[in-house]
């Protein structure tokens, strides 16, 4: 008998199989911990009854980086979902033992994003990412990695792909966010392994670690959604908001570094245009002498920032993207808060539901 090509197949994770038009929690063994404890990867799938692509979304590969485990759970509440077309498989926590720990690293103190494609007999590290890659990542066609800044630096919204490669651009631009950033692919990383097996990939990147942001959460579920809509899995009609500025391509990013150690006084914010002449903070010892003030050596946007008041020499205060037209990115940015914040009447506890 001729299979139906209009029907999405069933999808198989370990030892489960999900049937076209059906939902599962699946829970991916990892590791027993010195305690005899079982550690599992929680994954869910959702596999729709008509034929389409499959999407993975990951969160927590650096296991303080928080922002993503609820825009999963958010999405996965949509009730959008209901009409999908293909497969979503989304992965919330994926660095358990970071997760656990509150913690960037593994036990072993190795980079998990640093550690693929990995092989099931190399070290906790190589085992995890050989574990994502074999049942989660390479059953899909595409995929999206999220991200925070780390622990006391927060990052803008925004997306770092290979813009270069057509259908991760494409995919980039629909998630709706005013900065893209073409980022080259770093050795180990989940983006690079992806590449490799011929999966567009996005990273988005949002907030700081160890705290929830809701602007960013807000942005991230628009965004997934966006995403899904340019794929064909879900309906293109009623697009999702801030759609209305054209992304801007950042092709460099730099730091600007801390001349010398003291308190830091920051008077500008994430998304805000800057020049040379722009005086991005003021740095003095504890009795404001020797004040030296920071400037910006060239035009851009303030992509990160460290949110420490206390600076060594050296340390890294800004990241700043060059984009050309920064004012009209800042003034995308302005749009993006507005329609991202909260009003008085939701609550971030109970948030409304996306439908």
């Amino acid at each position: 008998m001729e299979k139906d090509k209009s029907r999405q197949p069933a999808i198989k994770i370990g030892d489960f199989e999900v049937a076209p038009g059906k939902r599962s929690n699946i829970n991916l063994p990892v590791a027993d911990l010195y305690t005899h404890t079982p550690l599992d990867m929680p994954v869910y799938v959702i596999n729709g009854k008509h034929a389409g692509p499959r999407l993975f979304i990951t969160a927590a590969i650096h296991g303080d980086e928080l922002n993503g485990v609820e825009i999963i759970r958010r999405l996965l509440r949509t009730k959008l979902l209901n009409r999908l077309k293909g497969t979503l498989v989304a992965v919330p926590m994926v660095n358990v033992f970071g997760v656990l720990n509150h913690s960037r690293y593994l036990p072993d103190r190795r980079d998990l994003n640093r550690s693929f494609p990995g092989t099931g007999k190399g070290s906790m590290a190589s085992r995890l990412a050989s574990l994502l890659m074999r049942e989660v990542v390479s059953k899909c066609t595409h995929g999206i990695d999220i991200h925070t800044g780390a622990i006391h630096r927060s990052n803008l919204p925004h997306i770092r792909a290979n813009l270069d490669e057509e259908e991760t651009a494409r995919l980039a631009r629909a998630f709706g966010v005013p900065v893209l950033v073409n980022a080259n692919l770093r050795d180990g990383s989940l983006r690079l392994a992806s590449s490799e097996l011929e999966i567009p990939t996005l990273l988005y990147e949002a907030g700081e670690a160890l705290r929830f942001d809701e602007m960013s959460i807000r942005a991230g579920v628009t965004g997934v959604l966006n995403v899904m809509r340019e794929l064909g899995m879900l309906p293109k009609h009623a697009m999702t908001k801030h759609r209305s500025h054209t992304p801007v391509e950042a092709r460099s990013t730099f730091w600007v570094r801390s001349p010398q150690g003291g308190i830091l006084r920051t008077h500008v914010r994430l998304g805000e245009k800057v020049t040379s002449e722009t005086r991005l903070a003021t740095i003095s010892d504890p009795f404001g002498d020797n004040e030296q003030i920071v400037t910006s050596p060239y035009l851009g946007i303030v992509l990160g920032r460290t949110s420490l008041p206390l600076v060594n020499e050296g340390d890294g205060l800004f990241h700043i993207a060059r984009v050309p037209k920064p004012t009209a990115v800042a003034e995308a940015v302005e749009q993006l808060e507005e329609e991202t914040l909260p009003e008085e009447s939701d609550s971030i506890i109970d948030e409304p539901e996306i439908k």
